[in-house]
Formats: structure tokens, C-alpha cells, sequence
């Protein structure tokens, strides 16, 4: 599917659920895909069921839909769909995971096209690496899970008790289907039906039954594999436009994910500085997308008044 035109965006809502999301990459240009809205129909319909269906995390439609109730959103209520993003600065090559949008880059060889993938992520305490770059060392049709005497006692404590081994099936939190990365981690399915787009699990990525699968059948043994966190993005592109695109950083500790305070920007990255400080910017406009979080690119420059 071809996310070159918003009218062809609209026409593949409907279908996306099925399928990779995938962007044209041209030389010299980051801002790829294009926003929709869509209006949300009669009946029970979450933020989440629409976020599968547009193939999105939840923490993506809560970012660009923030004053919509995430369980019982309104029948009428129109919402925005963020399929327009900044890749991020990194080699276009193999695997980029950028945990703080909860997305997944994967470039193929000798392509022209990146697949974006929503997952779902470490919880506090328990983070998916960062500023690590490592390769896909296996794969594998029907994964175990060996939890850890750590995590046995964790849910042990909850009154669930675990198995040494968790059988390979349906009901195995690691899904059909895991890439693994390094030694410690797994890009892998769930039997959730809930949680991308969420911090919610012991630091592996989550992806849902259709993608896991769609990477397991695409991506090659000793793909390149690099995990950033990175909320902040900002391009210039061909034509001289400028963008950024801010999404909410994630929290480092408990005080700040309990705080109803916003978590604060621990940096804002030098390549980002250098263009949101250059002397076309309209800082009111930067400033506004740093607030905002929306998760959107908003464009910085070229406004006539």
C-alpha cells in the first residue's frame, strides 16, 4: 500500500488492518505519508480498535486525538489519523525502533521503501534498550517463553503461577512468531489484544499477530537492528520546508510517571536545534508543537502574514 496521496490513504483505512503500512522514500526528503480524518461510527468502537484498524499504536492516537476519551469515544466525533511522519535521523538500514513513538522502521535492501510498524514496549523498570545497535541473531515459528525466577514470582504474587516453560501456542505472551535480538531481547507477537502503543512488557517489542508475522517472512537473519529513543524529529526538506514532530518523551522514573506534570525534555538533539533555530523559524510555532506533543509533523517555516 502506497501512502503517496491522502485520497489513497482514505481508500486503504479500510483495508490497512490486513497488511504493512509502507512509504516511498525519495532521496533527500523525511516527511513521508499523509493524515486522514475519520469520523467515528455508530456503535461501542475504543480508541484501541481504531488504532488496529489504522494500523496505529494507541499512545499515536491518544497523541493526535487528545481530548477524545480513549474508551468511549463519541459516535461522530472525527478523529485524526497520524499516518504522516519524520523518519528518523539514523542510517536507513534494517530495524530502527524509536520506543519513545512506539514505532517500528524497517528498511529492506536494495528498496525504496520503509514499513512503519506501532509496538509496544518496556515498562518502567523494565525499558527496552536504547542507543544500541545489534542484528537479528534468529528467528523462530512458534516461540517458547522461559520467564525468568523474577518474573514467576512477579506473577506468582499476583496469584498466577507459571510454568519453567511457557508451551509454544496461542496463549503464550511471546505470540507465533519472534525475531531475536542480541541475547537478552525479542521482537515478538502477543495474545493480548490490547498494549500497542504501551508500556507493557519485561523490555522485548510487541507487535500484533499480522506484523509480527509480516516481519518474520521479510526480515532476513542478521538484519541490522538499532534501538533509539528519540521524541523529538525535525527535517528539512527538498523545497526548504521546515518540520518538526514532538511526541511525549517516556518517563524515566516512578515520580515522573505518577506526576501530573508533563514529563519534561531530558535534551532536545543538536541536529534538531540547528533547524528549529534557524532564522525562518516562527519559534511561536515551535514553541506551540513542543506543548502540543501531538505527535504530528507541524510545519516551522515559510508563513506568510
Amino acid at each position: 500500500m502506497k501512502l503517496r496521496k491522502l485520497a489513497a490513504a482514505v481508500l486503504a483505512f479500510f483495508s490497512i488492518s490486513a497488511s504493512a503500512v509502507d512509504y516511498d522514500v525519495f532521496e533527500g526528503e523525511r516527511l513521508v505519508g499523509q493524515n486522514f480524518n475519520y469520523t467515528i461510527p455508530k456503535g461501542k468502537k475504543s480508541l484501541e480498535d481504531i488504532a488496529a484498524l489504522a494500523n496505529l499504536g494507541l499512545s499515536n492516537m491518544m497523541e493526535a486525538n487528545p481530548l477524545v476519551d480513549p474508551y468511549l469515544p463519541s459516535p461522530g466525533t472525527v478523529l485524526l489519523i497520524p499516518h504522516q511522519l519524520i523518519l528518523p535521523n539514523t542510517q536507513h538500514s534494517g530495524i530502527i525502533i524509536n520506543s519513545a513513538e512506539m514505532r517500528l522502521y524497517y528498511y529492506p535492501a536494495n528498496s525504496s521503501q520503509v514499513i512503519v510498524l506501532p509496538i509496544g514496549i518496556g515498562q518502567l523498570g523494565k525499558d527496552t534498550p536504547v542507543n544500541w545497535v545489534t542484528k537479528v541473531e534468529r528467528k523462530k515459528a512458534g516461540p517458547t517463553w522461559t520467564p525468568s525466577a523474577k518474573v514467576r514470582a512477579e506473577y506468582a504474587a499476583q496469584g498466577e503461577i507459571l510454568p519453567a516453560v511457557v508451551p509454544a501456542g496461542k496463549d503464550n505472551p511471546m505470540g507465533l512468531f519472534a525475531l531475536y535480538v542480541g541475547r537478552m531481547y525479542a521482537i515478538h507477537g502477543t495474545n493480548a489484544s490490547f498494549g500497542i502503543g504501551l508500556r507493557v512488557s519485561h523490555g522485548c517489542i510487541r507487535l500484533r499477530d499480522a506484523d509480527i508475522e509480516w516481519l518474520f517472512n521479510n526480515v532476513p537473519v542478521n538484519t541490522r537492528v538499532e534501538f533509539i529513543n528519540e521524541p523529538i524529529k525535525a527535517t528539512v526538506e527538498p523545497d526548504g520546508s521546515k518540520y518538526i514532530e514532538v511526541h511525549q518523551p517516556l518517563s524515566t522514573t516512578y515520580s515522573e510517571l505518577t506526576s501530573r506534570d508533563d514529563v519534561e525534555f531530558k535534551r532536545i538533539p543538536q541536529d534538531v536545534l540547528s533547524i528549529i533555530n534557524s532564522p525562518d523559524v516562527d519559534q511561536a510555532v515551535v514553541e506551540k508543537a513542543l506543548n502540543e506533543r501531538k505527535g504530528i509533523p507541524v510545519k516551522i517555516n515559510g508563513f506568510s502574514f
